[in-house]
C-alpha cells in the first residue's frame, strides 16, 4: 500500500515518539523477564518496566496481547522475509537459514509464547478460559507459502497445500523445541536438519505430481485407443 510524504512523516514520527518509546520499554522489560523462565502478565511487566499498571494496561490490555507483541517484537525481521528467487528449494534455504539465528537468540521469547498457547488451550477445554481473547499463531503459514509460491502453479492445489503443511512441522518455534532440546542439536546442526527435511519433502512433492501427470496422460491416451478401437468395432459390424 502506498502512503503519502505526510503520512509517511506521520507514521515516522509516531515510531520514534513517546508513546513507541514506553511500548518499547515495556516489550523489553517482558523480554528480559521471559529470558528469567517466566511468562509475564501485564501486571508483572508494569512492575519491571517502572510504569503504572493502568498505564501498561493502555498498550496491552491482556497478558495474550502483551506476548503477542513481545513474539512479533522478536521476529519482526523473519516476518518481513522475501525472496526473489523463482526456485522453491532455494527459497526454503533463505528462509530457514534467515529465521534459525533470530529464532535462537530469541528461545526464551517463542518459548514463553508457546507455553501459554498450551495453558490457554487447556483452560479452554477445562471451561476456565472466560472471555479472554486468545494469543494468535500461525505466522509461519504466510511464510511457508510465501517460500514455496514458485511451484503454485506447479501442484494441485491440494498437493501444495499439503506440501506447506507438511513444511509448517518442520519450520517453527515446536520444531526448534524438538531438534534443539529432545535431540541436544545445537543450532547450526538443527538448521542442518531442517533444510534436509524441507528439500526432501519438496522433491517428494514434485515427484508426486509429475508422476501423477504421467499416471494422467497414461490414462488419457488408453482412453483415447479404446474410443477409437469401439469406433473401429462399429464400422465393422455394420
Amino acid at each position: 500500500m502506498l502512503v503519502s510524504g505526510q503520512e509517511a512523516r506521520s507514521g515516522a514520527t509516531e515510531d520514534r515518539g513517546p508513546r513507541a518509546r514506553m511500548r518499547k520499554i515495556m516489550l523489553d522489560a517482558a523480554m528480559r523477564l521471559m529470558q528469567d523462565g517466566l511468562i509475564p502478565s501485564v501486571s508483572d511487566v508494569a512492575e519491571a518496566a517502572q510504569v503504572s499498571r493502568a498505564t501498561a494496561y493502555r498498550y496491552f490490555p491482556s497478558q495474550s496481547a502483551l506476548i503477542q507483541a513481545a513474539v512479533d517484537e522478536a521476529l519482526g525481521p523473519i516476518l518481513a522475509w522475501t525472496s526473489t528467487s523463482s526456485d522453491a528449494q532455494v527459497r526454503v534455504t533463505e528462509l530457514v537459514t534467515f529465521a534459525y539465528p533470530r529464532m535462537e537468540s530469541y528461545e526464551a521469547t517463542l518459548k514463553a509464547a508457546l507455553r501459554l498457547a498450551l495453558d490457554q488451550w487447556a483452560r479452554r477445554h477445562a471451561g476456565l478460559f472466560g472471555d479472554e481473547v486468545p494469543m494468535v499463531r500461525g505466522h509461519r503459514i504466510g511464510l511457508l507459502n510465501s517460500a514455496v509460491m514458485p511451484l503454485k502453479g506447479r501442484l494441485k492445489r491440494d498437493r501444495f497445500q499439503r506440501l506447506t503443511q507438511s513444511l509448517s512441522l518442520v519450520f517453527g518455534t515446536e520444531a526448534f523445541v524438538v531438534l534443539k532440546d529432545i535431540w541436544g542439536l545445537d543450532r547450526k546442526r538443527a538448521e542442518e536438519v531442517a533444510l534436509w527435511t524441507c528439500n526432501a519433502l519438496i522433491q517428494a512433492a514434485v515427484a508426486e505430481e509429475g508422476k501423477a501427470a504421467a499416471e494422467g496422460a497414461r490414462s488419457g491416451a488408453k482412453r483415447k485407443i479404446n474410443a477409437l478401437t469401439k469406433s473401429k468395432t462399429r464400422r465393422k459390424v455394420k
